[in-house]
């Protein structure tokens, strides 16, 4: 519920600070007093267009502020918060702010978090319904007629989207299938080719690797095998070092004893001969390990050499060739499947669409009861309206297979006839002003039970009416606020009598600058503005009178 509205620097209001209360409030004022600077304040709140020529003149900015009852933590604009990271504390109050530069651009707040207009017109239909005549939203835009008929119906329609989409999915695949076949189809002999290639290849994940490791030793190998060899000439053999300090070591030990050094030499000598023996075995291992055969080499390079060659062709690493075998012999095996795998998707696509239809077709039942009850309630608001001959009807149609979708297969439209054997046709067609004005609040009556925003607005719904007529919509309107928060722009002295609250709209000029201001009234002032409107300019006693008996009777 809307509890407060502050308005700073919009067009001819300065300064505004309004409360709101539970039930039926009513807004009367002259002519042009600014009425509609009002709702056009609470619009910009709500997302409205963030338009430079709504600051007042002089002003550096306009600023809007409504304030709304704390949200209930499992309502969709909690859970509207929820998916746009805004934290609303459990019973707090809603601050939406909106501000507008003299210099163009706007910014938008939700308890001081930044918002985009986008998502507080995103909130809008959950806070407050603005209704008019010439209100081209949800009740004389046929395209929202089927979510109202859902509202009031109770008629959810997620099993049906699940089963669209289902179906949809279905219909997505086997169009993929068909695809993929006709594309296979005509590369079956590139595709043939590429698998008795890749199968006679035989490549292995991590193969490429495996033989680079392999050639790089071999290759090393082969450069220091004469190195090796060299060696084996120095230390091995007759006229080898190691046996040339073996015979050192024979000649040594007949003569160590003839003199100290000499036997320092042989010992000397003895540890060179165990040195060199450790490495003649050292490099006996190393040519044992780095031995290689050239043929082996060769196969090696060849193998390697022919999986980059592969790779290279089809554009892929090395170590990838194995799955895009893999994946080719696949392709394969789908086009030798053919029409068997064709016939598995569509008889899913059949069994997908048959569900579609049941879930489709139970909706639409749903919708048909829900439709006739509609009928039967508006048809209920008409007669107090002064509507007794017209006739309602909501048309529940089949759309075409191309206008299926997650929220079934129907159009619906809301229909009206005004007079006897007049034929039935959308509200703007051939209602009047005062006649769709009432057939708005005849809908907005039977609608408001099952539910919406906290709070309505009726702009001028009463215009071009007056009477018997009047008084039956000012009925009306109680009647409605009783379960909803409901604000009035009148003309209408009737309707006005029914307010809980009345404020007067009103201009004032100091000479230099013209403001528009609003304020509550007692009920004695009540009485003079409801005489006001009854008589005009010039209030007589008569019209105190008649605003009196009004008032009794509201």
């Amino acid at each position: 519920m809307l509890t407060d509205l502050s308005i700073r620097d919009v067009v001819l209001i300065e300064a505004l600070d309004l409360g709101f209360g539970e039930g039926l409030g009513v807004l009367t004022g002259e002519t042009g007093a600014g009425k509609s600077i009002l709702l056009d304040a609470l619009g910009l709140a709500l997302g409205g267009r963030g338009d430079s020529g709504l600051v007042r003149h002089g002003a550096a900015q306009a600023v809007v502020t409504a304030t709304f009852d704390a949200p209930a933590p499992e309502s969709p604009l909690a859970l509207l918060f929820d998916e746009n990271g805004l934290e609303i504390e459990r019973g707090e109050p809603l601050i939406v702010r909106r501000i507008v530069k003299a210099d163009g651009g706007s910014r938008g707040f939700v308890n001081d978090q930044p918002a985009s207009a986008g998502l507080l017109r995103e909130m809008a239909p959950h806070l407050v319904e603005i209704h008019g005549q010439h209100d081209e939203r949800g009740l004389l835009n046929a395209r929202g007629h089927r979510a109202l008929l859902d509202i009031f119906g109770r008629t959810e329609p997620g099993a049906t989207g699940k089963a669209y989409a289902g179906f949809r999915a279905a219909e997505a695949e086997l169009a993929a299938a068909r695809a993929d076949i006709e594309t296979a189809a005509r590369d079956r002999e590139w595709l043939e080719h590429t698998v008795a290639e890749l199968t006679a290849l035989a490549p292995v994940a991590g193969e490429e690797e495996t033989l680079a490791d392999t050639r790089r030793s071999m290759q090393r190998a082969e450069k220091i095998a004469d190195d090796l060899a060299a060696i084996d000439d120095f230390l091995e053999g007759k006229d080898g070092g190691l046996a040339k300090l073996r015979q050192a070591a024979r000649v040594l030990e007949r003569i160590a004893e003839d003199h100290v050094a000499l036997g320092e030499a042989l010992a000397a000598v003895d540890r060179a001969v165990i040195e060199a023996s450790v490495a003649e075995e050292q490099l006996r291992d190393a040519r044992a390990e780095l031995a290689y055969d050239p043929r082996a080499l060769e196969d090696d390079e060849a193998r390697l050499f022919e999986l980059r060659a592969m790779a290279r062709k089809h554009r892929v690493q090395p170590d990838d060739l194995a799955a895009l075998a893999d994946e080719m012999r696949a392709r394969l095996e789908r086009l030798d499947a053919g029409e068997g795998g064709i016939a598995v998707l569509e008889a899913r696509v059949a069994s997908t669409r048959k569900a579609y239809d049941t879930a489709a077709d139970a909706l639409t039942k749903r919708r048909l009861a829900a439709a006739k009850r509609l009928d039967v309630a508006v048809a209920g608001e008409l007669a107090p309206l002064k509507l007794d001959a017209a006739r309602f009807q909501t048309v529940v149609a089949p759309l075409g297979e191309e206008g299926w979708s997650s929220a079934g297969k129907d159009r619906v439209e809301f229909e009206i006839s005004t007079n006897p054997g007049a034929p039935f046709a959308a509200l703007t067609k051939i209602a009047s002003g005062g006649e769709l004005s009432r057939f708005i609040l005849a809908l907005k009556v039977a609608l408001a039970e099952e539910g919406g925003a906290s709070t309505m607005v009726f702009d001028e719904i009463d215009r071009g009416v007056g009477g018997a007529v009047a008084s039956a919509i000012g009925e009306r309107l109680a009647r409605l606020a009783q379960s909803t928060q409901l604000l009035v722009v009148t003309h209408s002295p009737q309707v006005a009598a029914r307010g809980a609250k009345h404020l007067l709209i009103a201009k004032s000029n100091d000479g230099t600058v013209t403001r528009t201001g609003v304020r509550a009234l007692s009920e004695d002032e009540r009485r003079e503005e409801i005489a006001r409107m009854l008589s005009g300019a010039m209030i007589t006693d008569e019209a105190r009178a008649q605003a009196e008996r009004l008032l009794e009777r509201a």
